[in-house]
């Protein structure tokens, strides 16, 4: 036993200083595989930024009609995250933790606008609140317009959207260790102060992510918002409409303010939150 002990040691000691990288000929097949992947996501991200140039960009950029679909995704897409956010954590805790007749049935719509069109969705969303429906209609009489709006926008970017921080949401619930919330109920806080002060805070990092997931789809919605609010324009209906006037060269400019705000919501994340541990995972 005891000479067995240095042998151990050696072999640990050995293992730590060949790090990560004594793997590497054990994973060269999935590298090989994924490396392919990479390449293919990295090829038309360099070929699409190779047509971009600085006279082009800011002479895009400074279109009017560009700055209003910049504001208006700028505007909209916050307040489609944060609605849902208030309504979508809930739920999501409430899938996580209890059982309930037809909980089948409230998971299946909560996937629903994952697996469907985008298209399809925003014509779903139309039978709802179109003009010619009883919404619709009631909203017209006190003067609101559902369709062609920044209210029908965000009803667009909310469906289409909101799935993200339910479902990754109830992956952090999930893994919230029930005895610490049964812990606080004994120390005589009721339901909702152990949801706020207990399991809300051990889900951070799956909520923080699932937001910025809600927050990134929503600012990149195109079918559903077409569908129910062609106008006013956003980033991704003016890439349309830039598209078909002039080409692959027009949207080059809206198409890199989109992913550099894309990019700088996930930086910003990361370097205050260092959050998105499901995306890790």
């Amino acid at each position: 036993m005891s000479d067995d002990s240095p042998n151990r040691t050696s072999r640990l000691r050995r293992h730590r200083r060949l790090g990560p990288s004594s793997h590497l000929p054990e994973l060269l097949v999935p590298i090989l595989l994924g490396s392919v992947l990479l390449v293919y996501f990295a090829v038309p991200f360099l070929t699409f930024l190779s047509r971009a140039s600085s006279a082009s960009l800011i002479g895009g950029l400074t279109r009017p009609e560009t700055q209003v679909a910049i504001r208006n995704s700028l505007l909209t897409a916050p307040v489609s995250t944060a609605i849902a956010t208030v309504f979508g954590v809930p739920l999501a805790y409430v899938l996580a933790r209890a059982s309930f007749p037809g909980k089948r049935l409230v998971e299946a719509l909560v996937l629903l606008p994952l697996v469907i069109p985008p298209v399809v969705g925003g014509a779903m969303l139309l039978t709802a609140v179109g003009r010619f429906t009883p919404i619709g209609t009631v909203a017209a009489t006190l003067g609101i317009s559902l369709t062609d709006s920044l209210i029908g926008v965000i009803l667009a970017q909310t469906f289409v959207a909101a799935p993200f921080v339910i479902i990754t949401a109830r992956a952090g619930f999930s893994a919230v260790d029930r005895r610490l919330e049964q812990a606080s109920r004994s120390l005589g806080y009721g339901p909702l102060a152990t949801f706020w002060n207990v399991s809300v805070p051990l889900a951070r990092g799956a909520i923080i992510a699932g937001i910025v997931l809600t927050f990134v789809r929503a600012i990149g919605e195109f079918g559903a918002t077409m569908m129910v609010a062609y106008n006013p324009r956003t980033m991704p209906t003016r890439l349309w409409v830039d598209f078909i006037a002039g080409g692959i060269d027009a949207t080059v400019p809206l198409a890199l303010s989109l992913l550099v705000i894309t990019l700088l919501v996930l930086a910003a994340v990361q370097r205050f939150g260092r959050i998105p541990t499901v995306i890790e995972r």
